[in-house]
């Protein structure tokens, strides 16, 4: 059993020694809950608990604590994907909810398992997701002093390896901020989030330079057709570098491998395979 999370990347983690530590702690603590509910739960069931999680601390960009975008709301967006069904389902700029991550695992048994803006708000009603704003005050301080979009480079994710061998991955995002409405992030796509019975990845970063890549998939494919996933990512990575693509990942692999990587520092993440080991 292997777990392994990211909080996206945050550039003021690099100076600001107090905020580093928090999401540090953060992490390391989700990490281990995460881990522990891998013990009597499915890959699919601990990406979900592990991403709600991320989503209710408000130190990351994703749930609670969400980007706002241009015209003052914050959309999210989330996806799932179980690695030994091949079922995708997710939500793209959803409003007035806390976990869009649990909309996403709600909708992985219904036909149409990918929902956008009203017709996502909709279900989640009908399912029982109450109204929630995911706003926090210093998100809308940050919006109205429309800080650098250097800063605004969040989203958060877990791939889990199950007791079975099972691999899934979960990602969630509340955009990158004062983005136009509408845009579609890569977390709710098979570009940053993706999982086979081989391996499963979850990205962070640039949502339209991972689109460019295919990184998750590519990544995914790479594993299934045989090349080990620390040489699938750096060989998909560096497929950025014609357009100094922003892109951060995390993944496992069936056989038990666990990587991380980024191409440009720092993205935070944390792991459990019998110890836990934060960077940020």
């Amino acid at each position: 059993m292997k777990i392994i999370i990211h909080g996206g990347f945050f550039s003021e983690s690099q100076t600001n020694q107090e905020i580093k530590k928090a999401k540090q702690d953060a992490l390391e603590e989700i990490v281990r809950l995460g881990y522990k509910h891998l013990q009597s739960h499915s890959a699919v069931e601990t990406a979900v608990y592990t991403v709600s999680l991320l989503e209710n601390c408000e130190l990351f960009n994703a749930g609670t604590g969400s980007q706002i975008q241009s015209d003052g709301k914050i959309r999210l967006s989330a996806s799932l994907m179980d690695g030994k069904s091949l079922r995708f389902s997710g939500v793209i700029n959803v409003e007035d909810v806390k976990n869009p991550i649990c909309i996403a695992e709600k909708l992985l048994k219904y036909e149409d398992r990918v929902l956008s803006g009203k017709g996502a708000k909709d279900f989640a009603r009908e399912n029982g997701f109450g109204y929630y704003n995911p706003e926090t005050p210093q998100r809308r301080r940050e919006y109205e002093k429309k800080l650098s979009d250097s800063i605004r480079l969040g989203t958060v994710g877990c791939v889990a390896l199950d007791v079975l061998g099972h691999v899934a991955a979960a990602t969630s995002t509340g955009g990158k901020g004062f983005e136009i409405p509408g845009r579609v992030s890569d977390s709710a796509t098979t570009a940053g989030n993706y999982a086979n019975a081989f391996a499963g990845v979850s990205c962070t970063g640039v949502g339209e330079d991972i689109v460019s890549g295919a990184i998750a998939s590519s990544i995914v494919t790479r594993v299934t057709d045989g090349v080990p996933l620390p040489l699938a990512t750096e060989k998909t990575l560096r497929e950025l570098k014609p357009f100094d693509g922003f892109a951060g990942i995390i993944g496992i692999s069936a056989a038990g491998e666990i990587y991380h990587a980024d191409t440009h520092p720092y993205m935070v993440w944390a792991l459990y395979d019998e110890d836990v080991e934060v960077f940020a």
